[in-house]
């Protein structure tokens, strides 16, 4: 049982490492179409008697490895990455305008597109208000604003248009009241006179009449309904949209503000009224009133992201405080859109408001990458920005942009897959800078087919192996070959050899077809050559650098060896002196081998064997000193010495190097300083020209000065030391004076003179061990009197 498990392991190992020797080559790839759909890095070669005997999948790898099989460049098929600019095209803002991309699955090309910010654009302002009831005040304020920005924006515009439009909500239920008193007058209850509930009514198509905008703001009247939510996204798919009727010019740049103090309806949000058909986002406005209100639902955020987009719309939300929250959540997925933060719709905010909005969108520069629906899931796109100086990045948008400064977007396009019937197709992606009334299209033609050559024939799957439909063929000294015995066919026999395709294939119209085998290919003409018999290095065959061909690995330029593990190069072996391990060995497969044994390090720079030994060098030193230590007489020492060898007055170990000091005593007892140093594979000999020599009588002397020195020293301290005990002796506080008399100097002589008396104290302690003290004092004669 365990061997047999370790037999599948051992299997498993060696199928992983023939799949991971190259990430082209597969079994199951029979044609030329399947060997380029799995990667751009892949080839296929087409060469008729490419590997004769070889499988169709053998065809298909890396370029690098079919060229080291005979397949030539002019028979490979890749994958052909081609760019081409239409430079006819002129442009002020956006360029290049048209750019055609050829690519195959797997591969990816960049371009790049500059988008210029002008000086000073013509401007179309679209007001959509919300005309529910509680609107009424902001609605009054605006009658003042067209004059005044008018007046404001010439300082960045020089033209500056107005138009209008109002919105409330879809006028079905459950959204507004439909008793037939509620349908024609929503504020009926009030006693107001209300206009009737509607989806967008557009009021004022774009003028340059400031005095028109104002009266017809004048004339305007609130609505009312029933929810909270407005139909304001709505409206704005139909103020983006309907162009002719609204009157945007296509070369102003186009804002369009929505005022509104309550959140907006989303896709969906129309189930509740029964309208379930998603919107079409196409214009549906008949004598300027919205009529697809109550048959389409409202459009899904991504929906009017791509029609703002589409006709080059910026956005600006003002709303009020309570409200902030949620749109700020809708700008972040509606690209080139501000939103407002206004406490009352008063008309110097509504000024400063657009004002503020134009120019951060004018200096925030982006770009939109949209592909075609059919071919969306087969391409990837990658943008990166490169801003003007003093501008940042950020969420790959360029903020803080000049006017006159150029904004470069790198547009990368790769290509995944082919299409389910592998057909070539061409693939239209726009690049649209956010706001801008120019644009970039590229178009990318796939290739999923080949060509192979002049020739048109790949020699994969799809050709019969067979030319022709002859029933006979002809054996090269044997006649004719009837169709009984085409199993016995000499065209697939080596010479020698009485089996068909070396029992490792079967011979099909008079050539080998090489069996297929889990460890590796077969091929050959007669099948005799395999790539798995070939020597592993890291679990790899040819150690992944090289291909196996004939047994025998044929590396990569880089490397070599028979498992192709020895690098070419020496540069692992440069020593930091430039010499190749120091010059102490030699550069094998890619590692240091020293000469001397004694040496290791990855440059054979460590040697302590060889830097502990200073007797090693006493001959050398000895046959220096019999020739003077002169420099001409150096070079009778050359067979005593190996290392270079110099002189010095003082031999000191130099900066940066390792030296090793010794000493070397000659016959005569003079003892020489020298150093050695194996430093940058040389040897190195230093001796030092001062001898240190020591004589008898040196010593001799040496020895009676160190004696006599000593009883000086004695006698010095003997007399000091009395001299002191005399002086002491003789002063007027002396001994003397502790006595109750004195005593002149010819007295000294009559000192009485003293005996000693014994005193005994004792101590009973214990019967067994009594205790005893002894004093000894001196005591004076019993009546013998002081004598002065």
């Amino acid at each position: 049982m365990t061997s047999w498990f370790l037999l599948c392991l051992l299997l498993c190992c060696t199928l992983v490492a023939v799949s991971g020797d190259s990430a082209c080559w597969s079994p199951s790839v029979t044609s030329c179409a399947e060997c380029l759909r799995r990667g751009p890095q892949c080839a296929w070669c087409f060469k008729e008697d490419f590997l004769d005997g070889v499988g169709p999948s053998q065809r298909c790898d890396l370029p690098v490895k079919l060229s080291k099989r005979g397949c030539e460049q002019e028979f490979m098929e890749q994958s052909q990455i081609k760019v081409e600019v239409n430079a006819t095209i002129s442009s002020t803002q956006v360029s290049p305008q048209d750019i055609s991309i050829t690519l195959r699955p797997g591969s990816e090309a960049s371009v790049v597109v500059a988008v210029k910010q002008l000086e000073r654009y013509p401007v179309d302002l679209y007001y959509l208000v919300d005309v529910s009831a509680s609107m009424q005040e902001n609605l009054d304020h605006l009658k003042t604003v067209g004059v005044a920005l008018s007046l404001r924006m010439t300082a960045h515009s020089s033209d500056l248009w107005l138009g209008f439009g109002s919105f409330v909500d879809k006028p079905v239920s459950p959204y507004i009241n439909v008793h037939p008193s509620k349908i024609t007058n929503p504020c009926s209850d009030y006693e107001i006179r209300c206009r009737p509930a509607h989806g967008f009514h557009h009021v004022l198509s774009m003028t340059g009449n400031m005095s028109e905008f104002t009266r017809t703001i004048k004339r305007q009247r609130i609505s009312g309904n029933m929810d909270t939510p407005e139909g304001g996204l709505d409206a704005m798919l139909q103020a983006a949209v309907c162009q002719r009727s609204v009157g945007w010019r296509p070369e102003a740049k186009r804002l369009l503000l929505l005022m509104t103090d309550q959140p907006s309806h989303l896709a969906l949000d129309s189930r509740l009224a029964g309208i379930v058909t998603p919107h079409d986002g196409l214009c549906h406005l008949e004598n300027n009133v919205y009529t697809g209100s109550t048959r389409m639902d409202h459009p899904s955020v991504g929906q009017l992201s791509d029609k703002l987009l589409e006709n080059h719309m910026y956005s600006i939300f003002a709303v009020e405080k309570q409200q902030y929250q949620w749109y700020e959540e809708l700008v972040r997925f509606l690209p080139g859109s501000y939103l407002g933060k206004l406490g009352l719709f008063q008309a110097p905010n509504l000024i400063e408001l657009v004002v503020d909005a134009y120019k951060r969108l004018l200096s925030e520069v982006a770009v939109s990458v949209s592909v075609e629906d059919k071919a969306v899931s087969r391409y990837w796109v990658s943008v990166s920005p490169l801003c003007p100086n003093g501008s940042t990045a950020k969420d790959q948008i360029c903020s803080g942009v000049q006017p006159g400064q150029t904004v470069y977007f790198n547009i990368t396009i790769g290509m995944r897959s082919c299409p389910d019937d592998a057909d070539d197709e061409d693939v239209t992606v726009l690049v649209r800078p956010v706001g801008y009334n120019e644009s970039t299209v590229v178009r990318i033609h796939s290739k999923c087919g080949c060509s192979c050559g002049p020739t048109r024939r790949c020699n994969d799957e799809s050709e019969s192996p067979c030319r022709g439909s002859s029933n006979e063929e002809q054996r090269p000294d044997h006649g004719l070959i009837k169709d009984s015995d085409k199993h016995s066919n000499w065209n697939c026999r080596a010479d020698g050899s009485d089996v068909d395709c070396s029992g490792r294939g079967v011979c099909e119209c008079g050539r080998c077809v090489c069996e297929q085998t889990r460890l590796g290919t077969v091929y050959g003409k007669y099948c005799e050559i395999d790539d798995f018999s070939c020597p592993y290095d890291g679990g790899l065959l040819c150690g992944g650098r090289g291909v196996c061909v004939s047994g025998e690995c044929v590396c990569e330029d880089d490397w070599t060896g028979d498992s192709c593990g020895c690098p070419v190069s020496t540069a692992t072996c440069q020593s930091a002196n430039g010499l190749l391990c120091s010059g102490l060995g030699k550069c094998m497969c890619g590692k240091c081998v020293c000469d001397d044994p004694r040496r290791s390090g990855d440059f054979c720079e460590r040697c302590p064997a060889c830097q502990s030994t200073c007797q090693s060098y006493w001959k050398c030193v000895d046959c220096h000193l019999s020739h003077g230590l002169t420099q001409k007489e150096t070079g009778h020492c050359n067979n005593t010495c190996a290392p270079l060898v110099g002189y010095m007055d003082v031999v000191s170990g130099q900066a940066g190097e390792m030296w090793i000091q010794c000493m070397y005593i000659s016959n005569d007892s003079c003892r020489y300083r020298f150093q050695t140093s194996s430093h940058s594979g040389q040897t190195q000999l230093h001796i030092s020209t001062r001898p240190e020599c020591a004589s008898n009588s040196r010593l001799v002397g040496t020895f009676l000065s160190v004696c006599a020195l000593t009883v000086l020293c004695g006698l010095v301290v003997v007399a000091v030391s009395r001299l002191l005990l005399q002086k002491r002796g003789l002063s007027p506080g002396g001994a003397a004076e502790d006595g109750h008399y004195h005593c002149t100097g010819k007295d000294l002589s009559f000192i009485p003179t003293t005996n000693e008396k014994t005193v005994t104290y004792r101590r009973d302690c214990s019967p067994d061990r009594p205790v005893e003290m002894h004093i000894q004092g001196p005591k004076m004669p019993h009546g013998d009197p002081w004598q002065c």
